[in-house]
């Protein structure tokens, strides 16, 4: 078999895969996915949001923004002592994998970059392969990362860039690119994908994911966000995202970049065991789970639900020596 990975993808060629009859197209992700991955493994990875709330951003759909009147609570950047007992604690339940999320717009050089260096380096010392998200970044914060062991940086593009501007004022589409574009030069792998269910049309999803598919190098890891509703955003009240959307989402990242790790990530507490199981027909190879049940500041499934879920399906959490595991605490 000769696998390759296109690059000159075109917008009329995603959205021709994307329209295709619905089990067509699973069937045709479904091959893609077995030609490149173990078809029984998903990357279980563990998410902790080392600062909460507050952001000066606007995005529509975050609670986390400081303009909005949610529920969630404003956390300081937490203790870094407190970062590493977690992430000994999800090394300890089988991750291999964690992830820290700031809600900052951008990273400053201030002691709190220092500290998250602090944490990055702990965590790395664990041997766990450290994920950061902390907003807009130089190369040189890059490269400050990167010496200190970070593996990946999750930035999402989150929507198409015509229709970004309907869902964000505070920062433009092109940041998002520069800030990828920093991460590649230090040598961090990149974790970039989007969100479904803000407005958007079908051709603004194409659109997103031909931006992925036409980088230089793919993502490493393309996240596939369901809107989650979260009550005082401006976008509470749009509906529930249908899960034939979700599977269409994911096969057409999975055929048109099929090296990559796609993640059904936010959206999953909507859904049934039945529904994410056509997800993971259709490429899904990457959830996130924790036993505090949260995705960050929404509602996610339970470990014990996901492992009993994966052992009804047939599925086993990738091994460290594959793609490497992630849990979310």
């Amino acid at each position: 078999m000769n696998k390759q990975v296109r690059h000159d993808w075109t917008k009329n060629e995603i959205q021709a895969i994307y329209d295709q009859p619905l089990l067509e197209l699973v069937y045709q992700a479904a091959t893609v996915h077995r030609e490149w991955h173990k078809s029984s493994e998903v990357q279980v990875c563990t998410l902790l949001s080392v600062k909460t709330g507050g952001c000066p951003e606007d995005c529509s759909y975050c609670g986390q923004a400081a303009r909005y009147h949610t529920d969630i609570k404003v956390q300081a950047l937490l203790p870094t002592q407190t970062v590493i007992e977690h992430a000994q604690k999800a090394k300890e339940s089988g991750s291999s994998r964690f992830c820290m999320a700031a809600a900052w717009r951008e990273v400053r050089n201030n002691k709190d970059f220092d500290r998250v260096i602090d944490m990055v380096k702990g965590v790395n010392d664990l041997g766990l392969e450290v994920c950061c998200t902390l907003g807009m970044l130089t190369e040189e914060q890059a490269v400050r990362l990167q010496e200190a062991g970070l593996h990946a940086y999750n930035h999402n593009l989150d929507t198409s860039e015509s229709y970004y501007d309907e869902i964000i004022s505070t920062r433009k589409f092109d940041q998002r690119i520069d800030t990828i574009n920093n991460v590649r030069k230090a040598g961090i792998t990149v974790c970039s994908g989007g969100i479904i269910g803000l407005g958007e049309t079908s051709a603004d999803r194409v659109s997103m994911l031909l931006t992925l598919a036409t980088m230089p190098s793919h993502p490493e890891s393309v996240p596939v966000n369901a809107l989650a509703r979260v009550k005082g955003t401006p976008l509470e009240n749009n509906p529930k995202v249908p899960v034939w959307d979700m599977v269409r989402m994911i096969a057409t990242a999975r055929i048109i970049m099929p090296a990559s790790i796609v993640r059904l990530s936010a959206g999953r507490i909507e859904m049934t065991e039945e529904e994410q199981a056509w997800c993971f027909m259709a490429g899904a190879n990457s959830i996130f789970t924790g036993e505090r049940e949260t995705l960050l500041v929404t509602p996610n499934p339970g470990v014990s639900e996901d492992m009993q879920m994966f052992q009804n399906l047939g599925l086993k959490p990738m091994t460290k020596e594959n793609k490497k595991a992630c849990t979310i605490v």
